[in-house]
């Protein structure tokens, strides 16, 4: 799961590979803007089939929050 939502980030948003950890936040480490966020949510929804609620969008901190929550979400 962490290494598909990287290649997404690398791929997508040309993230610097480096810069992916779990840990990393969105916005404080990756500089995300909220478009880049928006994006990010619609590829990850395509991509593994699931819906992400907008409710849960701004609980997702970090890529580690993310891929708990798509583990989640696929059950």
């Amino acid at each position: 799961m962490f290494e598909e939502i990287k290649s997404t980030l690398i791929e997508e948003l040309d993230v610097p590979s480096d810069l992916i950890t779990l840990e990393a936040e969105f916005v404080n480490d990756l500089k995300l803007n909220s478009l880049e966020l928006a994006d990010l949510v619609v590829l990850c929804e395509e991509r593994f089939g699931i819906e992400i609620e907008e409710e849960d969008v701004h609980s997702l901190i970090s890529i580690g929050d993310l891929v708990d929550y798509v583990q989640a979400k696929q059950g």
